[in-house]
């Protein structure tokens, strides 16, 4: 059986998209928690620069970004689907719209409620790490123009539910629910009444209910020790394409991956497999010996070193 362990931290909405998707489809899976902004000692070891959560270990195949951390839970546990009927493509699409478009604002408008409370650590390391100021200040000064752009998107996520389907694409649970709840789900979380009142949410209810119902699966928590012992003992998997990146990087080639919207902490390695959609770079170190770092095409760039 295919043991998941999951790299995140209980307040991150994308690490509540994931734990979704074990609650979907029923899985144990174990969590390592790792701290919320940097030093993160335990999670560089596998990842090799990438700091973002969560990051999805299996063994010894390490995969940054929910979008394919997804992919590589449907391809070992497939039933449920997360891509019902064969729509993974829209589900994605629709994802990638609704996180681009609704993150910062939506955590913005909880941010001016909470963002006092906040570590100011944490507001100094997001405006270099994300170049926005999350201070409960800057967010009310951005609160108006946050509140229109949440109310178009929002129109349109209303307006997909309106004939009264249950989920997003149908009658079951996808991917693009789990995208499009995660951000709605942090707001209302730590934005409380204050954010209820301010966006229309009462035609998402009955969906936003539905897509909580799923659960998290059953978690253990896991040491990091323990997970930098699973990933030395494995052998990182054998990429399905070696020599398959359309831009003509091949295999063995030194290769830096940078996220396209956060690339201030590149990924160093050796390219060992791509295609069009994802690429494998191999990394070594003492602490966990050789892992393959899976990201995908869409939103990251790899380039020759």
């Amino acid at each position: 059986m295919t043991q998941f362990i999951l790299h995140q931290y209980d307040l991150s909405p994308f690490c509540e998209k994931v734990r979704l998707a074990f609650g979907l489809k029923g899985l144990d899976w174990h969590a390592v928690e790792v701290p919320v902004w940097p030093p993160k000692p335990d999670l560089m070891p596998l990842t090799n620069g990438y700091r973002m959560a969560p990051v999805l270990q299996i063994g010894a195949d390490i995969y940054c970004d929910t979008m394919l951390i997804l992919r590589a839970i449907e391809r070992r546990a497939p039933l449920p689907s997360l891509y019902p009927g064969g729509q993974r493509a829209l589900a994605e699409v629709l994802g990638w719209w609704w996180e681009r478009a609704s993150f910062v604002p939506a955590a913005s408008l909880a941010t001016c409620v909470i963002g006092d409370q906040l570590p100011p650590a944490f507001i100094e390391e997001r405006k270099t790490f994300m170049a926005h100021d999350f201070s409960r200040e800057a967010s009310l000064q951005d609160r108006a123009l946050n509140l229109q752009r949440m109310h178009a998107h929002l129109a349109w996520l209303a307006g997909m539910l309106g004939d009264g389907r249950a989920f997003l694409l149908g009658d079951a649970p996808s991917a693009a629910d789990l995208a499009a709840y995660h951000t709605l789900w942090f707001a209302r979380q730590h934005g409380g009444a204050e954010v209820e009142a301010a966006l229309p949410l009462a035609p998402l209810d009955g969906w936003m209910a539905r897509v909580a119902a799923l659960g998290h699966g059953r978690r253990r928590d896991m040491p990091a020790a323990e997970a930098l012992d699973i990933a030395r003992a494995a052998e990182p998997e054998p990429p399905a394409s070696p020599d398959g990146d359309p831009s003509g990087l091949r295999a063995g080639q030194a290769v830096v991956v940078r996220a396209e919207e956060r690339g201030r902490d590149p990924i160093h390695g050796t390219l060992v497999g791509a295609d069009a959609e994802e690429a494998v770079i191999r990394h070594e170190n003492a602490r966990v010996g050789a892992v393959h770092i899976h990201v995908p095409r869409a939103g990251f760039a790899v380039q020759a070193a």
